[in-house]
């Protein structure tokens, strides 16, 4: 299979599900594959766990590319990559995966897929990292070589996905541990200008994702214009595509169009997620097709939008495992990958891509079925009297989803206090919660007309009775009784879905005073917090530096001052603070 033209469309789709097969680790991490779990398998487990991946990969493939992606990616380039640095052990389990990922990348083009592969810049091993050090200059003429040779050795794949705002925690055990060291947009600049020649030698797309996590003085990238025209400042290479998140902060709802897509006329692509990791991830319908269609629309007015990269499987750190286009159960996140496909490659509304959909029983029924998760999950899982008002913290747009994440709810005096704050009227709240209850109870009976899991609808009504309850708690006064509907609430949920038989939420209460009161919390809304995304006065003397500099001081003095778990807990902070 040819390499496609550099300005050909892109309409791509994760591929990572086969590798998850039979992973036994409760919690996982769907950011990457699970390199951890093939670095402790010995040789014949290995070889035999890669017999399961590349079947399951070809059915995969095969149902992807029949609905009309052209594209799939995979990790990553780093455990492919032969360098004369490495350990030997690291380097003998590089030469196998070489040799498996080549008959992977083979099933993708025999059913007419490109690949990509994503790579975080810089991962390294001890080793390479030793040797490499933190030369600015260094690290770059590394990566430019890495790519070159990895170019020359595998000539079938298309390009490169370029992550540069994340870093591995210190839980990490994994031979290669990614590192963040570009921390700002001139760095960025540098390094996008040292590896886009090789791109070009080669004829391959380098695909950069526009988005960080909170990381220094390019923390902001994900939204704010300027830090975005300083990264791609005097580039014009054919070869870069830049790949951004439609909105300002990650897969939520509530969001407006993410205004960097009018900022560049560079090629660019827009992510999107089906398998919605803040919403269930597939083990309840939650249809994205509104506001998907709502983006698509927006989007066409944007210059030189190329295409579209789906997370079909991607993101979140949860007990969910359903495979995308390998488990029937499976079916949620599969509509929503069918749909979104139709928006935005044919232009299609939500009515026109739902009618599309093969072997549907009764269409009417499934569209209002549709229709009535997308509702619910606007209505209960979000609130909305607080996910429409926008807020920025330092520079990262806080996200309007709160008290639910990835799998845990949260019921807390905390929360409690901070909506008495920012939601006028909670009776209201209450009212919509119930009213969005009986919604749920119309989707148990249309999911039985369409031949839909009508289970699953069981399950969402069962886990989003425990938000609704919660409102009443957030908004109403603080007394035993209300605790007592809650703790029964609980252990009714927890005596219906036992360990064994699916993964449930889990559900945190903290009922002890918080020490903070109202005064403080509205002080903290004014001063730190603002609801414009441009920077006040007060922002970048008190917010960007200051903070800095204490979280500085807290990250010398933690590992005396806090034990091993709460410092792995802490670890999320990082992001915001750096």
């Amino acid at each position: 299979m040819d390499l496609p033209a550099l300005d050909s469309p892109l309409y791509l789709i994760d591929a990572i599900g086969p590798f998850f097969r039979g992973y036994e680790r409760f919690r996982i991490n769907w950011s990457k594959l699970p390199w951890i779990r093939f670095q402790e398998l010995e040789d014949e487990e290995l070889r035999e766990c890669f017999d399961h991946i590349r079947e399951d990969l070809r059915v995969f493939c095969r149902s992807v590319a029949a609905i009309g992606y052209n594209g799939v990616t995979l990790d990553d380039v780093p455990h492919l990559a032969r360098h004369h640095y490495l350990e030997e052990p690291v380097a003998a389990r590089v030469e196998f995966f070489r040799g498996e990922f080549r008959e992977l990348f083979r099933i993708a083009q025999s059913e007419g897929l490109q690949v990509y592969l994503t790579m975080d810049i810089l991962t390294l091993t001890p080793a390479l990292e030793k040797r490499i050090g933190k030369s600015e200059k260094r690290q770059r003429e590394f990566l430019a070589g890495l790519l070159e040779r990895f170019f020359a050795d595998f000539p079938e794949v298309a390009g490169v996905v370029l992550r540069i705002g994340e870093s591995d925690g210190l839980d990490v055990k994994e031979e290669f541990r990614s590192r963040l060291v570009l921390k700002s947009p001139e760095m960025v600049n540098r390094c996008l200008k040292a590896i886009l020649p090789v791109f070009e030698q080669y004829g391959r797309r380098c695909i950069f994702r526009t988005w960080t996590v909170g990381a220094h003085e390019v923390g902001d990238l994900i939204w704010r214009h300027a830090t975005l025209e300083k990264t791609v400042a005097g580039i014009e290479s054919p070869a870069l595509v830049l790949s951004m998140k439609y909105g300002e902060s990650d897969f939520f709802r509530y969001l407006s169009l993410n205004r960097n897509f009018f900022v560049t006329t560079l090629p660019k692509i827009v992510e999107l997620q089906t398998r919605r990791e803040y919403e269930g991830c597939g083990e309840y319908p939650s249809f994205v097709g509104g506001d998907y269609e709502q983006i698509a629309i927006e989007l066409r007015d944007a210059p030189n939008v190329i295409g579209i990269s789906v997370w079909c499987q991607t993101g979140g750190w949860t007990p969910f495992r359903r495979l995308a286009f390998l488990d029937p159960s499976a079916i949620w996140t599969e509509i929503n990958t069918f749909v979104t496909l139709r928006l935005f490659k044919h232009g299609e509304l939500v009515e026109e891509a739902v009618s599309h959909l093969p072997g549907v029983r009764d269409r009417a029924a499934l569209l209002e079925l549709l229709r009535l998760s997308e509702e619910v999950v606007i209505q209960l899982l979000y609130l909305p009297d607080f996910a429409r008002q926008r807020f920025y913290f330092r520079r990262v747009r806080i996200p309007p989803l709160l008290g639910v994440y990835w799998h845990h709810i949260f019921v807390a005096q905390s929360i409690r206090k901070m909506l008495d704050q920012l939601v006028e009227d909670g009776e209201a709240a209450i009212r919509s919660g119930h009213a969005a209850m009986a919604k749920i109870r119309r989707m148990r009976t249309l999911a039985l007309q369409c031949g839909l899991p009508e289970e699953d609808i069981e399950y969402m009504e069962y886990t989003f009775g425990l938000i609704a309850l919660a409102r009443e708690y957030f908004f109403r006064p603080d007394d035993s009784e209300m605790k007592k509907r809650l703790e029964k609430a609980k252990k009714q949920y927890k005596r219906r879905y036992p360990r064994g038989t699916r993964f449930r939420y889990s559900v945190k209460y903290d009922f002890k005073p918080f020490k903070l009161g109202s005064r403080s919390i509205r002080l903290f809304f004014r001063y730190l917090v603002r609801q414009t995304p441009d920077y006040r006065f007060i922002d970048k003397i008190l917010g960007l530096r200051l903070l800095s500099f204490v979280y500085f001081v807290l990250k010398r003095s933690r590992p005396k001052m806090v034990p091993k778990i709460a410092r792995k807990s802490a670890m999320g902070l990082d992001a915001v603070f750096k």
